[in-house]
């Protein structure tokens, strides 16, 4: 039995089509808009931080990004939410190191609302778990893990063709799709983006990053949207141990500052649900409806 109590709202900005949350969910999380864009899916990004900024606390015995949420449930919720409305997931290898086990689905983050979740799937004809995306430029992923062993969902790995070499080492099961789309170096969120379009029927994209992939994405201006669970915990910093806030790898201001507009906050308990849209997409979305 789902016990967990509804999102109080703050603020929200009237933006885009209605979902057709279950009673359950809606109840939960409100409503849920998500604009559409002629000829290409909508991006979004999930993230949970720190009052501080920390995103990982780059401890191998604290490595779930449930050491950042407190293992909180509202954020659990939302990330089941996301996932359930998304054709694919999409991760960067170190991702799923520190979080080897698991899969990328609505169900396996917030178990008790599974068959809700599944209720959503369906009524936008999407029956099927989304595809998991596993990003990685070197090919340092290990391919006993249960995500690519067990068929329970599709999987593709976006890699180099140093990396792809690299992966061809072990045994690929026949459920896993691998894809070289350059020679060597980082990884083009744009061409992780025209990979995951040509593998799958695509209207609705995740990102849950790590931070390095973060960074490609709104480098290469291709995130639309990001919901930010910010946690009330302090974690700290010190010069013996890096502890990455959302982007890494990337700098923006002070010469290209990216500035997102805030469209919806809400709480639980002492958590704040936040959700920015990103200017030079919202100037091609506000095109798009005239």
């Amino acid at each position: 039995m789902n016990t967990l109590t509804p999102l109080e709202p703050l603020f929200e900005v009237e933006r885009g089509t209605n979902l057709p949350l279950p009673p359950e969910l809606s109840t939960l999380f409100g409503r849920l808009q998500l604009l559409t864009y002629p000829g290409r899916p909508s991006v979004i990004g999930n993230f949970v931080s720190t009052l501080d900024g920390v995103v990982a606390l780059n401890d191998p015995d604290h490595a779930d990004s449930g050491d950042i949420s407190g293992f909180n449930q509202h954020d659990h919720m939302l990330m089941g939410l996301l996932r359930a409305i998304a054709d694919a997931v999409i991760v960067g290898a170190g991702t799923l190191r520190s979080a080897p086990r698991h899969y990328w689905t609505a169900q396996r983050i917030y178990p008790s609302l599974a068959e809700v979740y599944q209720r959503l799937r369906i009524s936008l004809g999407k029956p099927t778990p989304p595809l998991n995306v596993f990003v990685t430029a070197q090919g340092n992923i290990r391919l006993d893990l249960p995500v690519f062993q067990s068929a329970e969902v599709p999987v593709l790995i976006v890699t180099t063709a140093q990396g792809e070499a690299r992966i061809r080492t072990q045994h690929l099961p026949a459920s896993v799709q691998l894809c070289a789309v350059q020679s060597t170096g980082s990884v083009s969120a744009r061409a992780i983006l025209e990979t995951v379009k040509r593998t799958c029927q695509s209207d609705v994209i995740l990102v849950e990053g790590g931070p390095q992939l973060m960074g490609d994405f709104f480098a290469e201006q291709c995130l639309d949207e990001l919901f930010l669970t910010l946690a009330p915990q302090v974690a700290g910093r010190t010069s013996l141990i890096e502890r990455p806030g959302l982007v890494t790898g990337k700098q923006f201001a002070p010469e290209c500052p990216l500035w997102g507009t805030l469209i919806g906050v809400k709480r639980g308990g002492s958590h704040l649900f936040l959700r920015y849209a990103f200017e030079a997409v919202e100037q091609t979305a506000s095109r798009s409806q005239q």
